[in-house]
């Protein structure tokens, strides 16, 4: 499918002059002989680039630069001019304009320019599509007794920078907790870092935390930056942190004692201003007495405690989080939602959900991949196996 190109100018022999250049290229071309034609016509239309006069009847391009600006359209926008100058062209620029080129144009310029605006726009629309499904798949779903005491607690939490450990069993969904309380605090805006404790052997933890000089030891061939400095200004969610080795739990405790690290290898204290939110499925105090884990650093770590349930204890929220998995998924897959029978709803809320909010969206993908345009209670027999 060719991209579209709007041409906005009021003279015939320049809209064909860049009509014929630009379909010789391969691009879809429309035209517009004025500003307000082409303002309908950007209203009417989706165009992949727009290229406009400055001086025209009727509306100039600059007010036309402007309302599609008031529109929010993040076409972008290439102002050519006849009466070019650098304040014409600051002006453009400030308003929201990709370039500002002069008549004649440079056809080779013009094109170049008009490929990377479009590569921009692109990368402007994967990012929008990337952080709303990151958005979309860090959402806390559920509206039982449990998760609005839950959600009532990240949002006193939130706003401070005390300490959280989240406890619950594997596939609760103890990450989004702390991403939830990272994009509520004051800390938005800075880095959230996850290190998975448990994927990473214990000879390496002390590395992958706080970093180390080149030359600390054999594979160290350059220096390296740790999470805790990553997360400097940010977040640290140290996830499984019940797996970690004694002498890096030592090394974490003086890290929140003081604010300050150092490099595996180095002598240099280096003071990082991190919030850690860490999480665990074990039991910390049953560690604590069979020696395994450091009492002192369950104090630092447990300023604020936020227990999340298995999904057999929240069975009221599985229709929510169907319906969610369900948008999710198919969005995904670039497919129209299915729908689902009351009935294998009903079935799937009798299940015993041993892997949790992670089990219950593979059985939903499952499910989508599976069945038919309706998810019925014999797919649920058929593929999810219920006993």
């Amino acid at each position: 499918m060719p991209q579209n190109i709007l041409v906005i100018d009021d003279e015939k022999a320049i809209r064909k002059s860049l009509m014929d250049i630009l379909s010789f290229e391969g691009f879809g071309v429309d035209e517009a002989a004025d500003g307000a034609e082409g303002l309908k016509k950007i209203k009417e239309n989706s165009y992949d680039c727009i290229l406009c006069d400055i001086k025209m009847p009727k509306m100039d391009g600059m007010e036309v630069l402007e309302q599609v600006r008031e529109l929010n359209f993040d076409t972008p926008f290439i102002v050519i001019s006849g009466h070019a100058n650098i304040e014409a062209a600051v002006e453009a620029v400030k308003k929201g304009a990709y370039d500002f080129i002069s008549k004649p144009p440079d056809l080779n310029r013009l094109l170049i320019t008009i490929r990377n605006a479009m590569d921009k726009k692109s990368l402007v629309t994967e990012t929008k599509q990337l952080r709303k499904r990151i958005t979309r798949s860090a959402e806390m779903v559920g509206e039982s007794e449990p998760m609005q005491k839950i959600k009532d607690t990240i949002n006193k939490v939130a706003p401070t920078d005390a300490r959280v450990l989240v406890t619950g069993e594997n596939g609760v969904g103890k990450e989004l907790v702390a991403r939830r309380i990272h994009e509520l605090s004051a800390r938005a805006n800075g880095p959230l870092i996850e290190v998975n404790c448990a994927a990473i052997p214990s000879e390496l933890i002390e590395s992958e935390l706080f970093g180390h000089e080149k030359g600390s030891f054999t594979s160290a061939i350059k220096q390296r930056i740790g999470k805790f400095e990553q997360a400097s200004g940010g977040t640290l969610f140290l996830d499984e942190i019940g797996d970690m080795s004694h002498d890096a739990q030592a090394k974490v405790l003086r890290a929140l004692q003081e604010g300050k690290i150092t490099r595996v290898g180095g002598d240099k204290e280096i003071k990082v201003d991190v919030r850690v939110i860490a999480a665990t499925n074990k039991d910390l105090m049953q560690e604590v007495e069979e020696k395994k884990f450091r009492l002192d650093l369950y104090h630092r770590l447990s300023v604020i405690l936020i227990h999340v349930p298995s999904l057999n204890e929240r069975k009221n929220d599985i229709p929510m989080l169907i319906k969610h998995f369900m948008e999710d998924i198919s969005e995904e897959y670039k497919q129209a939602p299915k729908e689902i029978e009351d009935s294998a709803v009903e079935a799937l809320q009798q299940y015993n959900w041993t892997g949790n909010i992670r089990e219950l969206r593979n059985v939903v993908e499952r499910l989508i991949i599976l069945s038919d345009k309706k998810i019925t209670k014999k797919d649920i027999d058929n593929y999810i196996f219920l006993k």
